[in-house]
């Protein structure tokens, strides 16, 4: 039996751990920057290899990195309509789920949650039980400290922020009036594409839009004062409309004074047809036909009188007077 030689040298280790054929894996030790994915996602054969690489980028990104469409196709070769489809199919196995909030300035945004282990996450929240929420006991609040007065020296508080007015209305209902008030809003966009309106905006802003009309005010100019002079960065158009309604309302138009009314409308005594006159009696035809006699012997009388003027110079052999020119009737 040998004896056994401990100053041999041990075998060396193969780093290299050989195959008869296909894939030999050679794996480093890595102290950071690695992501650990499970193998039901990247031996997933109901998944295509896009949504695979697709699903294994994401789980390797930091809280908070965009993965909309748009970003990933401008990463990647693939184009949108690929990127949308991998989405989609990670979206059905459960390894990520697309939910769109609404943000404290009124926008809305798409909030992408991922899974890295799907199964467990859904059996965990189906083992979880549901419980109503109880609502928290009301604190007793502590006694109010007392203050010394502020001084004179302090500044002053400041004063809250007044509420904004309150929007027109027209006095009187006319449901015509109205429909015109909606038609005139819902067209805005078409003198500029920035002003569409919702419908519930449509419907809040129409009796202001009434008001200004109750008030004698055109429709066009209406238009003109709400789309004249827009900002260029326009965001929320039914505000600017709102203030614009609000701030710039006309006055209501002053009554109508007595002496400018139009003059009445009478009968003719003699033909019944109306004409304007303050007072009752004939119209301007019938005057002048019921003046035609007397215009007539008056003609005639100074015809008369001329000519026996003319007699009595041609018998004392004077020189004939020259008549006038004679006025046409």
């Amino acid at each position: 039996m040998a004896e056994q030689q401990l100053s041999a040298r041990p075998r060396a280790r193969s780093e290299v751990r050989r195959s008869a054929g296909g894939v030999t894996q050679i794996s480093d030790y890595q102290p950071k920057r690695y992501t650990i994915i499970g193998d039901h996602l990247t031996q997933n054969r109901d998944l295509s290899l896009t949504a695979i690489g697709l699903g294994a980028h994401i789980q390797s990104l930091p809280d908070g990195a965009a993965v909309d469409i748009r970003t990933l196709a401008g990463k990647f070769t693939e184009g949108r309509d690929r990127v949308a489809a991998a989405l989609r199919e990670l979206e059905e196995y459960g390894y990520i789920r697309r939910i769109r909030e609404r943000t404290p300035e009124g926008r809305i945004v798409t909030r992408t949650l991922s899974y890295n282990v799907p199964r467990a996450t859904g059996t965990r929240r189906a083992a979880e039980p549901v419980t109503k929420p109880v609502a928290p006991e009301r604190a007793v609040p502590p006694p109010a400290a007392t203050t010394p007065p502020p001084s004179s020296d302090a500044a002053p508080a400041r004063p809250d922020r007044p509420a904004p007015p309150p929007l027109p209305h027209p006095n009187a209902p006319a449901p015509q009036r109205h429909h015109t008030a909606a038609a005139l809003l819902a067209e805005l966009r078409r003198d500029d594409a920035r002003l569409l309106l919702a419908e519930r905006d449509v419907r809040r802003l129409a009796p202001a839009v009434a008001a200004w009309l109750e008030r004698g005010a055109a429709p066009d100019a209406v238009r003109r004062a709400l789309t004249a002079g827009l900002p260029p960065d326009l965001r929320h158009p039914a505000a600017l409309l709102t203030h614009r309604l609000t701030a710039l309302l006309p006055p209501p138009l002053p009554a109508a004074e007595p002496g400018s009314r139009p003059v009445p409308l009478q009968n003719c005594d003699g033909c019944d047809r109306p004409f304007r006159a303050p007072s009752p009696g004939f119209c301007r035809d019938c005057r002048e036909t019921e003046q035609a006699p007397a215009r007539a012997a008056m003609a005639f009388n100074g015809v008369t009188a001329e000519a026996a003027t003319t007699r009595d110079a041609g018998r004392a052999g004077a020189p004939v007077p020259s008549a006038p020119p004679r006025r046409p009737a």
